[in-house]
Formats: C-alpha cells, structure tokens, sequence
C-alpha cells in the first residue's frame, strides 16, 4: 500500500527527492518546521520554511490517501466483490475524489429502488437494458419472464430494471468524473433572491439575479453567495447543460438506435441524470468551490497575520494608549520604554457627557507629567473624533505625534487570563488601553497574547474550516516568533508558548521559574524546567535570547550545539562578541574576504549554510529582523473627508488585503478602497505596508473613498 512519498512530492515541488527524504525523516523525528528550516539546512539542502510546510501537509494528505484506499479495500473485500482490476484501480488513484467515485457502487446505505429491484430479481432485464441487446424480441416480451406475484405486470418490470440501469451509470466512477470536469469547467452557479428574504442594508443585493462561468468564479463571490444561502437571503443552484451530462454519460453508456431496448436505456439515462446524477455532481462541485474559497480566504488571512505580526515595534517611546468610546468614555493609558503601566485615567470628550476641554488638559498634563512622545488611538468606535482633539496637542506639547492602531482583539485580551495575571488591579475596560499602547512598542509581543482570529484581517474569517484556519494561523504565528527570536527573561507565556518545542504548559513553567529564581543566566539553565528534556531544548535553543547573560553567544540566534564552531571563528577572527556593532560587522567581512567558506566549512567540520549563518549572527547578534521595514506612519495633524478632493497624492497604511484590492487608511474616518485593478500588476501588498495613493473620487454620503496607485510627480502628504 504504502508508495514512495518521497518521490511523489519531489515532484509535486520541483525539489530533490533526497531534499524530501530528508524532511520526512526529520518531521517523523519530532523536529518542528522552525527547527528544520533553520537548523538542518545541510540535510534539507536549504529548503525554506514554507517549502518544508508544503511537504509536511502533502505528505499528509498521501498518508490519509493511503489510509482511505485501505479502508476501502477492506470495506469491499468484506462485501465478496472487491477484484484484481478494482484493487489495481483503488490503489493507482492519485485523488480522494477518485477512490470515492470506484468506492460509490460499494458503499453501504440505505435500501434503494435499484435494491429492490435486485431484490425482485430484475437485474438480468437490466443487464438487456445495458448491453443494448439486438435480439428480435420486443420490450414487452423480454419483460414477460419477470411477472409474478412480486411484481405485477411488464412495467412494472421494466421500471425496476430501469431503476437499476440509471443508480448503474449514477455510481460509473469514469462518468462521475466527466461530468464533474465538465461542470466544473462549463458549468454556472446561479442564485436568486428568496421571495420576501430580509436583507434590509441590501449585503446580498449582487447576488440577487446572479448567473457566473464556474470556473470564473473569484472566491469572495463564492464565500458571499454561501453566506446569502446560510442566512435564507439566497438560493442557490449549478445548472449544466443538456449537453454536457448527455455527453458525459453517452461516452461509457452508449444508446445503440437498433436496439429494441434503446428506449429504456433513455429512459434511465435521463432518471440518472435528474434524480441521482446531478445533484450528486452539484454537491460535489459546491463542495470544491467551498473549499477552493475557503483555502484561498485562509491563505490571505494568513498573509495579512504575517504581515501585521511583522510590523517594526517601535522602541524608545513613551506611548499613550486610547480606546476610544462615546457612552463609557475614552479609556486612556501611559506606558514607559518597558511596557510598564504610568497612568490611567478614563476621559469623556465625546457625547453624550462632552467634556472635550477636560479632556484635552487632562491628556495635556499626562503627556507633560510623563514626557508622552507618541500617543495610539485605536481604530474602533469614536476613532477619529478621538484623533481630532489628539491632533491638537503637538501645538501645545510641540513633540508627541500620534497613530492610529489596529485594536482588534483588544478586547478579547483584556478580559483573557492572561490580562488578569499581567494587570491583576487594573479594570478591564483600562487594560485594552495598555494593549493598544504596547501593540506599538512591540506588535508580536502583544498580538501573540490575543486568538488570532481575534486580530481582524481576515476575509469572511467565520464562514471557512475553523480547524484549518486555526491551525494555519497558529503555524503563521510560530513562523514569525521563531524567526524574530524571543527574549527568555521578559516575555510573556503567549509568547514563549510558540517558541518551537515548548508550547503552552511549559512556557507557563519557564515563567514561574523565572519569577521564583531570577533571570536565566544562561541558556543551559532553560534546562532546569521540569519536563523540558533533551529534544525540547534542542528544537527550543536557538529561538531564545538571554541578552546580557554570561555567554554572549545566548544573546544570538546561534544554537548551542554550534557554539564550538562559533568560537573557534571568533578566536580566528579576532573578534571580541561584546564589540560594537561596527567593529563586529568590519572584522566579519575582513574575514569572510580572507577565507573561502568551503575551505573553512570543511577546517572547522560544519557545513557552508551553518557557517554563514554563524557569521552572520556574530556581525548582528539577535538581530530583528522586523527592524529592516520601514516605520510606520506618525502624524501631528489630522484631515477628514472635507479635505480631500479627487487628485490629491496621499501617503497611507494598508489595514486589510482582500481579493479585490486593499484598504488604506489615510488619515480620515473611513479607510479608502485601492481596488484591485488600480495596484500595479505584480505588486503584492502587505498589511502595514506604506504605500502612496492618489484621491479618485470621494462619496461622503456614503463614506466611501475610492483611491488609486499615485503617479510619482509629487511626494504626497505625510
């Protein structure tokens, strides 16, 4: 049964079978991806990350195929009907698809009429319908021999044969598959608006009279039409030309017009098609279309996680958090360079109180009492009116600037466990305000600490396989910390539980141990932690930071069992880890200049990957990754729509990547639409991305701003 995975995904990916052979062994082995990308690139021939994920989710894809086959074969086996042909059938298929479709005939469920047409003893009238027999006898005479007590006159012999010729060409695996490539390819999906459905705010309203080419539909048009389904707004079908499922059918049961019985096979043929033949197709074809669109919204929520979870921190500032709100007022909190809370303070400039002057001297003082140099304001209710009496304080405090910041999920965090142990004296409503003010400071350190599908960059998040999108996210989330590393004596649990090899249970431990004894000293102290044993720490090892330890070498991304080589480069190169970074980044490069990498690798028994990774650690140790991206964007004044007019170049943040384009925030209450057809061909954006845009049209009615790729004739409006 089993086949040579290996093989098989080395062609899939275009990579060396050896490469693969490699991974499997690896993963088979417990080492997590993390791990395996950036510490066995000599078994792995330098696969990426996301190549070894790609292997790691077809290779279980084949098991479950191989698992299925089997359970099929036994299945049909048990039953006395499973032949050498069958088996070599089963066995040769490359789909899921295509061993239900041989495995369709077999399945047990509930009696049918064809059951008990067999039951009757009416297949061999059926046998006559199939094989399109030319004997000289008519319908009604070969249907004479089957009239009995059971069943009672010609027709009636004749309808049960019928019924089992057309479940026979329903359950053909050759014709299922024709006709779902057919529908597929030249099918339409076609939904209709319910009589009297309410659908007040007109959501569904595209989709009222709708009629599109299968294989052009986009996903979001998929995912919106299932929802319009779900909440009885829409009904929805897949129409296949007459055709087509005649086509597909007449290629394996063929009607022979000198048949006497050509009319019955017709007959069957067009039963088979109604009743049983299409909606099974239909099924079929809305459950691919789901899970196509489903894959591809879970792919773009994953690749605008990335890239929110990738944002620069920014270090170095005082930061004043708002949660904005009108009712319950602005919750308001000030945290130092550390993250640790100053002040709170709850202010209520908006209505329904008004207290817009109160407020205005009460965060005056704290940025003054505080030395406040950047304040965030979240992005939910009350935002921008929020943002306009923040963008009056640069004129009387002359440094501080201030942002607008993703809240998503800050309140999910505030009311989480995880908020309680952090702020355990702090109400609730305030500690959405810390975490708005440290998504600043650091974005992965805080948004770890909230559920992924808590953060809100998603495209119809609730509507897709919560397990896969979870799991997706999830492997996003481990991607990112992984590669940016993670401080052992400052982090949190959230965020040391998705360091590779450690997880929730001992991430709590580490902490509790930290508390109790102090700071690691050194990364070999991790190993203190009771059920952390010997393959935790070797997947963990090289993703934690002990900065300011006893080794110099913990403070790098470089793992322990590389140290030796790491050392002995440091002694052949004369450098001290404790330099600046100036004089670490001239000696590596002397010595790279100096020394060919092979001879080396080869003198100091490493490999070349390892070794340039060693090198480059010791010119940058620990170095953030995120710190290369561009900051984001700081504002000391503010516009609203009544500003803007068509024509004017603006600089903006991408919040949210979709299918059809992106939305900008610009510095107004409402984000503005880069529709797809205005991003130059080939760019790909990125949540958090700066990008400079040009006003298209402005509707102020309806808040919607429509905005395209700005020509490079002025430098824009910060």
């Amino acid at each position: 049964m089993s086949q040579d995975y290996a093989l098989t995904i080395a062609g899939e990916l275009t990579v060396r079978k050896e490469q693969v052979t490699a991974v499997i062994g690896l993963l088979d082995e417990d080492n997590t991806i993390p791990f395996i990308a950036r510490y066995r690139k000599e078994m792995t021939g330098g696969l990426d990350e996301e190549q070894i994920r790609t292997i790691e989710t077809t290779l279980s894809r084949l098991r479950k195929l191989d698992e299925r086959k089997a359970a099929v074969l036994a299945s049909i086996e048990e039953q006395g009907k499973l032949t050498a042909d069958l088996r070599l059938r089963i066995l040769a298929a490359g789909t899921l698809t295509l061993v239900e479709d041989l495995y369709q005939p077999f399945k047990p469920r509930r009696k049918t009429r064809a059951d008990t047409a067999r039951e009757l003893g009416l297949q061999p009238l059926a046998e006559l319908i199939l094989r399109q027999a030319a004997e000289p006898i008519s319908v009604v005479d070969a249907a004479v021999p089957f009239v009995g007590d059971d069943v009672l006159t010609t027709e009636d012999a004749l309808a049960g044969a019928r019924d089992i010729v057309a479940e026979t060409i329903a359950d053909h695996a050759e014709v299922r598959s024709r006709l779902r490539e057919k529908a597929m390819q030249w099918g339409s999906l076609i939904s209709t608006r319910i009589k009297n459905a309410e659908d007040d705010k007109g959501v569904f309203e595209t989709y009222y009279e709708f009629e599109f080419r299968i294989d052009r539909l986009r996903p979001h048009q998929v995912l919106a039409i299932n929802r319009g389904e779900q909440e009885k707004v829409l009904r929805v079908k897949v129409q296949v030309s007459e055709r087509d499922w005649r086509g597909a059918i007449g290629e394996t049961f063929y009607v022979r017009s000198g048949s006497p019985f050509s009319g019955q096979l017709q007959a069957a043929i067009d039963d088979a098609a109604q009743r049983l033949l299409l909606p099974a197709i239909e099924r079929d074809v809305r459950r691919t279309l789901s899970e196509q669109a489903e894959d591809h919204a879970i792919h773009v929520f994953a690749t605008n996680l990335r890239a929110l979870l990738t944002l620069p921190p920014l270090d170095g500032y005082i930061v004043m958090g708002i949660d904005p709100g009108f009712r319950t007022g602005s919750k308001v909190a000030v945290i130092d360079v550390t993250g640790k809370v100053l002040d709170t303070v709850t202010i209520y400039p908006h209505p329904p109180q008004n207290q817009r002057k109160e407020a205005f001297d009460i965060l005056a003082d704290l940025v003054s009492q505080h030395g406040v140099n950047l304040i965030a304001v979240g992005n939910g209710t009350a935002s921008r009116e929020t943002e306009q009496l923040v963008a009056e304080l640069p004129g009387k405090t002359k440094t501080v600037k201030y942002l607008i910041v993703n809240e998503a999920g800050a309140s999910v965090y505030s009311a989480s466990p995880l908020a309680r142990a952090e702020l355990p004296d702090m109400d609730v409503s305030i500690r959405g305000a810390v975490s708005i003010a440290r998504r600043v400071q650091d974005p992965l350190a805080e948004l770890v600490k909230i559920d992924p599908k808590s953060i809100g960059v998603g495209m119809y998040q609730h509507d897709v396989d919560q397990k896969k999108l979870t799991g997706m996210l999830d492997a996003v989330v481990e991607s990112v910390v992984n590669q940016v590393g993670v401080e052992v004596n400052t982090a949190s649990p959230a965020l040391l539980g998705y360091v590779a090899g450690i997880g929730r249970k001992l991430a709590e431990k580490m902490v509790a141990d930290r508390d109790k004894n102090g700071p690691f000293k050194n990364r070999t102290d991790i190993r203190r932690i009771a059920g952390l044993g010997p393959k935790a720490f070797e997947q963990a090892a090289g993703f934690l930071r002990i900065r300011g330890g006893q080794n110099p070498l913990d403070a790098s991304a470089i793992h322990p069992e590389s140290y030796q080589v790491a050392n002995k480069v440091l002694k052949a190169s004369g450098l001290d880890p404790r330099s600046s970074q100036a004089e670490r980044e001239a000696k590596i490069a002397k010595f790279r200049a100096q020394n060919s990498l092979v001879d080396l690798a080869g003198k100091l028994n490493t490999g070349i990957p390892t070794l340039e990774d060693i090198l480059d650690q010791l010119a940058r140790p620990g170095r953030d990754p995120r710190a290369d991206l561009p900051a984001p964007i700081l504002r000391s004044d503010v516009l609203s729509m009544d500003d803007l007019a068509a024509g004017m170049d603006l600089k903006g943040t991408v919040r949210n990547v979709v299918d059809f384009g992106a939305f900008i925030d610009i510095g107004v209450k409402q984000d503005g639409l880069l529709h797809r057809s205005q991003i130059p061909r080939g760019l790909q954006l990125k949540v958090g991305q700066i990008v400079q845009v040009e006003i298209i049209s402005i509707d102020k009615e309806r808040g919607r701003i429509s905005l395209g790729w700005a020509h490079p004739r002025t430098a824009g409006r910060e």
